[in-house]
């Protein structure tokens, strides 16, 4: 088995706001036939007024927001409707499956043939996005999903004879990082806790669930399986203790022996992940051992042998899958944000043809039950996400889905340009611009990514778009220091006390645009989520007298509160990265660099948005903040989801979240409206 048929879910490993933007912009997208409603209370004021009260509309608890104006939510809903296909993996028949949304969810459906009839296969109001089937045949594919955004995932075994879907994990759980063994008969996966830092280790008979078992127990960072030995007899687990380090074990199921693999008595390696060779004798994996980024590795169990794959390529191996038989390795490389595929074999390392691809982001890979293919996702600024594959014998490259855009003009999105700035030390910051057409001077959304372990691609984004196009908005996406995809060093530049380092960015961003002939220096917006709240909640306290306003998704108001309050599985996690609020020194230092201590600096515009199930960021973080804001004087637009979590991934939400946050920018960035 390889590692691609590992069901990841949302694993404890996973940071905050995962790349590829946060979840009310990844999640696949799809059609409607009408503009979402706005709130009753707010389509009953009087066009353009502000509604000052906060109350409630379904599940949206509103304050501040004035009514949306029909003809915004007109426009925009050519650009919400856009959809986009996410590949999961293989059928045993040939098939694909991805994951899409026709509804108002992303759901599980099969695709038989290139450009064939997407057949959906799971219906809930929750989001299901993907599933996985094992290499061997096996009645069923396994998926998850959770309740109103609360990460408390479960685990299913969706029937292909029946259609039933048949709950694997136990009630009350929080279950990740599902694995099935070569056979299809049993499946490994991870439980954790919001309440400690507890991971155990799961097995389970696939045709008895009922009768599953622990296998480990184990505090002290995240615990998951990452694939099975092809006798089934050992587990290939990874522990994660932070993004700079991890570690790999192997587990004999039946004795609970715990060995490590490549044991780190120097400098601390990160993992990719890894899977086992088909005949047991080796692992493959991707680290950072001695080097900056992640590269690929074969291991040999016996002696530890280790034999490069990878090659000396300057940048991170982001996924990577066996064939079959073990003759071939595929991967993608992260290269300056764009992916490129390679082939080689794993005998002798030699390169095979491979895929010749546009800049984009590549999701997934994953060889085909025969061997004779490559399954992936590729999604780029001009191309919603769809699924593809190459054919490793013929080189063929062929489409399997073509998502709609929602009858817009691909041809008139905008590609970014990518450019570099010098920061406030002189290192060079790494961003994207997406510019309208034009001559300028041009408003400026700076759009701040999540993690911080995390990096903003030149992707799928299309309410970038309808802010470029419809709004004459440049939207300038950094990667400030502390984003993955350059390296470790670059990786750990803002780690505990370094953590203003990376707000410096913004500053020096800031002066990059005050430079450009073509930008307005004085109309400049942030906006981001998760860490990337936090960066717009500190740069409003920091370039208050530089900015129009800013928008806050899920963000941390207070890194000793969010530590103090997020879930038990993932303090310790984020303790770090952000430094340990038990320590007096630390907490002395994150209190005075909270944008909740020093709210009175923030003198103006800002809109607050959460998920009141938020397990990462606790709503509390948006509570506290808003009510500071409000106190200084300010009146800040004030938006929560009741059946939201970490980011918006109804499309219901979604669209009623872009279109606030669309007027926000006419009215505090553009100048544009009655309640400005």
């Amino acid at each position: 088995m390889s590692k691609s048929k590992l069901l990841a879910g949302v694993s404890a490993a996973v940071l905050i706001a995962a790349a590829a933007g946060f979840a009310f912009l990844s999640v696949p997208q799809g059609s409607a036939t009408t503009p979402p409603p706005p709130p009753a209370a707010a389509a009953s004021a009087e066009a353009g007024g502000a509604t000052s009260a906060r109350h409630t509309e379904g599940n949206l608890v509103i304050e501040g927001i004035p009514a949306i104006p029909p003809e915004l939510n007109e426009t925009l809903l050519r650009y919400q409707n856009a959809r986009s296909a996410g590949f999961s993996g293989w059928t045993p028949g040939g098939g694909m499956l991805i994951a899409t949304r026709f509804g108002e969810t992303a759901q599980v459906h099969r695709v038989d043939s290139p450009m064939g009839m997407r057949r959906q296969l799971t219906f809930y109001a929750e989001p299901v996005s993907g599933g996985s089937y094992p290499d061997a045949p096996t009645d069923g594919f396994l998926f998850s999903k959770d309740t109103g955004g609360d990460e408390n995932f479960q685990l299913y075994l969706h029937k292909d004879a029946t259609g039933e879907d048949i709950r694997v994990s136990a009630p009350g759980t929080r279950n990740t990082d599902a694995a099935w063994s070569a056979d299809g008969k049993q499946v490994a996966w991870a439980i954790s806790s919001q309440e400690n830092a507890i991971y155990e280790i799961w097995v389970a008979d696939i045709a008895n669930p009922d009768g599953r078992r622990k296998v480990l127990s184990k505090e002290g960072g995240s615990w998951g399986p990452s694939d099975w030995s092809p006798d089934g007899t050992k587990l290939l687990l990874q522990q994660y203790v932070s993004a700079s380090e991890s570690h790999l074990f192997l587990l004999d199921i039946a004795s609970g022996e715990l060995t490590e693999i490549n044991k780190q008595d120097g400098p601390t390696i990160a993992y990719g992940g890894g899977g086992f060779t088909p005949d047991g004798q080796s692992i493959v994996y991707s680290s950072d051992e001695g080097r900056e980024f992640q590269t690929l590795t074969r291991y040999t169990l016996a002696d530890g042998t280790k034999t490069p794959l990878s090659g000396d390529l300057s940048w991170d191996v982001e996924t990577f899958d066996l064939s079959p038989d073990g003759a071939l390795v595929a991967f993608a490389v992260n290269e300056n944000g764009a992916s490129r595929i390679f082939v080689r074999r794993l005998a002798d390392g030699g390169d095979m043809p491979a895929p010749q691809l546009p800049p984009g982001e590549i999701g997934g890979i994953e060889f085909s039950p025969d061997g004779t293919k490559i399954g992936f996702g590729l999604a780029s600024a001009k191309s919603a996400g769809d699924a593809w594959s190459f054919d490793v014998a013929t080189a063929a490259l062929t489409r399997w889905t073509e998502s709609e855009l929602g009858g817009l003009n691909p041809d008139s999105f905008v590609d970014p340009e990518l450019f570099t700035y010098a920061s406030f030390d002189g290192k060079q910051i790494p961003a994207f611009i997406y510019k309208p057409k034009g001559e300028g001077p041009f408003p400026v959304v700076i759009n701040i990514h999540g993690g911080p372990e995390s990096q903003e691609r030149p992707s799928f984004a299309p309410v970038w778009q309808y802010w470029v196009n419809e709004l004459g908005i440049a939207v300038v996406v950094p990667n400030v220091r502390g984003s993955s995809g350059y390296g470790k060093s670059y990786l750990e530049l803002d780690n505990g006390y370094k953590r203003k380092d990376s707000v410096k960015d913004i500053g020096a961003l800031l002066d990059w645009i005050a430079q450009q002939p073509n930008l307005a220096k004085d109309k400049v917006m942030v906006y981001g989520g998760s860490y990337g709240g936090y960066m717009v909640n500190a740069a409003m306290v920091d370039y208050s007298d530089r900015l129009a306003g800013g928008v806050s998704i899920v963000g941390i108001s207070s890194f000793v509160t969010f530590l103090e309050n997020t879930s038990g599985y993932r303090q310790d996690l984020r303790r770090v990265e952000y430094g340990d609020e038990r320590d007096p020194a630390m907490r002395k230092f994150q209190e005075e660099i909270a944008p909740l201590n020093n709210a009175s600096k923030i003198m103006k515009p800002m809109f607050i948005i959460h998920g009141a199930n938020d397990p990462r960021v606790p709503v509390t973080e948006a509570d506290q903040l808003f009510a500071a804001v409000k106190a200084n004087g300010q009146n800040p637009w004030w938006l929560v989801a009741t059946d939201e979590g970490h980011g918006f991934r109804k499309k219901t939400n979604r669209d009623y979240m872009n279109a606030a946050v669309a007027l926000f920018f006419k009215e505090r960035l553009l100048g544009q409206g009655a309640s400005n």
